[in-house]
């Protein structure tokens, strides 16, 4: 059989009148869309519903596919007890998806509750489920359940992951429809869950726009600052239903959108036209170009740091002689250096020297980011087949100077912390350090300065590069 239908649904809690109390009215026509999207689905009647999710049990390395006889969960976290469900797992087409994963080496694993007993948790429904559910069951409940939570691999993986479901399912007897259960941006406000961004509405408008017209080329090359700074947990949801979608020509259809409380509410169906060409080729030349442009950077800081970390894990080398782009402060100059590794928006190491600790900051660079691939003790050793999804950061320190609490402003200002001997660093302008006392409190704390303890302040700036 085959994919019958393709949805994307929200899953915010206060849709449901037991959490909303009434205020789910002011969100009515994220409601009224769920109960649209219920009765399509009771009218297709599928045997299954997949549905992925950002909720469920995360792995950082791993597609996680549950796999017990039955998966049930409350909403007792969001004061309504009494809303629970518990679904049939369709366990054989669950194996199915997870044996052709792995054929494919995209990274999945069974969870059962064996498993997660080594994490000290156990198997449960998710509120990313649950919520599109409620409505579903509502008008429809015949079905078994593959439940799916993502992980934050890359584009292609995903995509290629929505490709095995689809064939898993053309390959079985069952009728399923699929759903990618995620939010859009949660910083559309400044009382949002997330501190405002313009970016939030700029990534909703683009995003949900290339939906509609089936650009599934134009939803993987958005501007990559956008995505980052949108603060959304539906992207690859969605890049998994798009792969289910590969060799198709489709369209979107919005029933509704909202950002009532900050965060952006899309409900959408997808229309299939008709056959068309696979688009795996095409992405991966995207993602082939997008690799080279790295390569090709003009900014001769996070040039070095890419080049010195990737003839390592290529070449088993490092970097003797200095390229010729690097300038002549780079040469000349001796600075504290941090470089910082970001995958896929996340971070994936960092690194950095309070002062310079070789002959100039040139010099620095290329030993901080081997550091910063190799031996943060918070990650394993970076990889070379993950270059491609890494963006490097360098920061040069000015030099610290003694400021007091009211000298500080933590989006301008980095802090240096000191008492008996022990120092703590952060940086400036990071992400939810929006004052003063979170900011000291931090870096306190990476010190080991207890809250009673006295200790001294030094302040200084960075000048930031990043690759573009």
């Amino acid at each position: 059989m085959s994919l019958q239908g393709f949805y994307l649904l929200p899953h915010p809690p206060i849709v449901l009148p037991e959490v909303g109390k009434g205020e789910e009215k002011k969100i009515q026509k994220t409601m009224d869309s769920f109960h649209a999207i219920g009765k399509d689905i009771s009218q297709k009647a599928p045997g299954t519903i997949i549905l992925i999710t950002p909720h469920g049990t995360m792995f950082q390395d791993a597609i996680a596919l549950s796999y017990e006889d039955e998966i049930a969960g409350s909403m007792k976290n969001f004061r309504a007890p009494d809303v629970s469900m518990k679904l049939v797992i369709n366990k054989s087409l669950t194996r199915r998806i997870y044996e052709l994963a792995s054929k494919e080496d995209i990274p999945s694993v069974l969870v059962t509750n064996s498993l997660l007993k080594n994490y000290k948790a156990s198997l449960y429904l998710d509120h990313g489920a649950m919520v599109p559910l409620y409505f579903i069951n509502q008008y429809y409940k015949d079905y078994k359940f593959v439940h799916v939570t993502y992980a934050p691999l890359s584009d292609m993986d995903l995509y290629k992951f929505g490709i095995i479901i689809s064939r898993a399912v053309d390959e079985s007897e069952e009728t399923a429809v699929l759903i990618a259960s995620g939010d859009l941006s949660h910083r559309l406000r400044e009382d949002g869950p997330y501190d405002y961004s313009p970016f939030g509405a700029k990534f909703d408008t683009e995003f949900l726009h290339n939906l509609e017209q089936g650009d599934v080329a134009g939803v993987f090359g958005m501007d990559k600052e956008t995505v980052i700074n949108a603060g959304e947990c539906g992207r690859r949801s969605v890049a998994i239903l798009l792969g289910a979608l590969d060799g198709k020509k489709f369209n979107g259809s919005l029933y509704s959108y909202e950002g009532t409380f900050g965060v952006g509410y899309g409900v959408m169906k997808f229309n299939v036209l008709s056959h068309s060409t696979s688009m795996l080729g095409q992405l991966e030349a995207i993602k082939k170009a997008a690799y080279e442009k790295k390569q090709r950077q003009t900014d001769p800081y996070v040039k070095l740091a890419r080049e010195s970390l990737t003839k390592y894990l290529t070449e088993g080398k490092k970097i003797k002689e200095l390229p010729d782009y690097v300038t002549d402060e780079m040469k000349n100059s001796r600075r504290g250096v941090f470089v910082s590794l970001k995958k896929f928006g996340e971070l994936r190491g960092c690194i950095g020297t309070i002062f310079p600790t070789t002959g100039s900051i040139a010099e620095e660079i290329i030993r901080n980011a081997l550091e910063a691939g190799l031996n943060d003790p918070r990650f394993d050793e970076v990889e070379k087949e993950e270059l491609p999804d890494i963006d490097f950061s360098v920061d040069i320190l000015t030099e610290p100077e003694p400021a007091s609490k009211e000298d500080l402003n933590p989006k301008e200002y980095g802090v240096i912390v000191k008492s008996n001997g022990k120092t703590g660093l952060l940086l400036p302008d990071l992400e939810g350090v929006n004052t003063i006392d979170e900011q000291l409190s931090i870096a306190c704390r990476k010190a080991g300065i207890r809250p009673n303890e006295e200790y001294s302040i030094q302040r200084f700036k960075v000048i930031r590069h990043k690759e573009d």
